[in-house]
């Protein structure tokens, strides 16, 4: 028995290995070998040996007593329950390395379909972990209901399954809260994973969208994670919501003689150089006047996303700066005071100041 065990046993590591070299070989042209490969190996090990250890073994084969018997059923229950757990571990993995396949072709999606490829990929996302959690779920009750003594519990648990239900929906509320939010997150379109955020004056981009939590990229690569919930009750800023184009906007504060057309110029003839402009829209405009006798003129760009859009905004601001430093010094920002040039006369005395002298009579 135990050679016939251990030929099966290296026939069924072998056959999976022979499988795992030829998924492997086509990986370098397809995508789905390739993730089935990193999915799938060890689970295939797994789910392979258990198979050959529940085929051969056979109870009764070891004796016939009672003792032996009870023996090899506790054994043969113990290869079900881990035959369910390899099983669901495979097909989790299968599912994983199939839904890959589609977030790759996804990411490479770029320009005006990048913005629904983005909400695909986060309700893809989202729905396997449900269908993880489901199938983890399910091989869980599989394996408890195994058992006889929880078989014959099973009609009580489903009369009381009401009241056991309300209570445990009442403690995990908040829990059940989120992950309703999660959902209702990626199925309005209301936010995508690597979508641009401004959450309490924080910026940043979506790295993580779970059922629970979400996991925002900030500018400075820290990480700010929030529950679901709070993008549901709360309200933020989504700069990409119906497209990764950003407009750049520049400011200055500059004297009344500054040259406006000549500026004008010189922004458009700068940015057509840039690789950061989109060669789409920009402008140059006054648009006010500020209390302390300053000029505001606003620079306009557009960039593909906001990432580009940042640095294009720093990139016309420094070179502005230049600009009208260097042949225009007279529109540098200066502040003017006016200063009587008569005499002054005093019309009112000061508070120490001596009385002045009454005339004689």
């Amino acid at each position: 028995m135990w050679a016939i065990l251990a030929l099966s046993l290296a026939g069924a590591i072998l056959l999976v290995e022979v499988a795992r070299r030829m998924l492997a070989k086509a990986g370098s042209k397809w995508s789905l070998p390739r993730h089935l490969v990193e999915h799938c190996t060890w689970a295939g090990f797994a789910t392979a040996v258990i198979i050959v250890v529940n085929l051969v073994f056979n109870p009764g084969q070891f004796g016939t007593t009672p003792r032996d018997l009870s023996r090899d059923a506790a054994i043969d229950h113990g290869l079900g329950l881990v035959t369910i757990a390899c099983v669901t571990w495979l097909i989790v993995g299968a599912a994983y390395a199939v839904t890959d396949v589609i977030l790759d072709h996804l990411v490479l999606v770029e320009g005006e379909q990048n913005r629904r490829a983005r909400r695909i990929m986060t309700q893809i996302a989202l729905v396997r972990r449900v269908a993880t959690a489901v199938i983890v779920v399910v091989a869980l009750g599989a394996m408890l209901f195994s058992f006889p003594q929880v078989r014959a519990l099973g009609a009580g648990l489903l009369a009381s399954a009401g009241i056991a239900g309300a209570i445990v929906g009442i403690a995990a509320q908040s829990t059940i809260g989120n992950m309703l939010a999660g959902l209702q997150l990626a199925f309005s379109d209301a936010l995508r994973l690597d979508d641009v955020v401004v959450v309490n004056n924080e910026w940043g981009r979506i790295e993580e969208l779970t059922l629970t939590y979400v996991v925002l990229r900030l500018w400075d690569e820290r990480r700010l994670v929030l529950p679901v919930s709070y993008f549901t009750q709360n309200p933020f800023e989504n700069w990409t919501r119906h497209g990764s184009r950003v407009l750049a906007v520049v400011y200055l504060r500059m004297d009344w003689s500054v040259p406006v057309d000549a500026l004008r110029e010189e922004l458009h003839r700068y940015i057509q150089e840039n690789p950061l402009w989109d060669q789409k829209d920009w402008t140059m405009q006054v648009t006010d006047v500020l209390p302390n006798g300053l000029v505001e003129v606003r620079a306009l760009m557009s960039a593909a996303d906001s990432a580009s859009a940042w640095d294009l905004k720093c990139d016309v601001r420094e070179h502005l700066v230049g600009y009208v430093r260097e042949n225009h010094p007279e529109a540098l920002p200066r502040f003017r005071v006016d200063l009587p040039t008569g005499p002054v006369r005093h019309t009112a005395a000061w508070a120490g100041d001596p009385p002045a002298p009454r005339p004689e009579a």
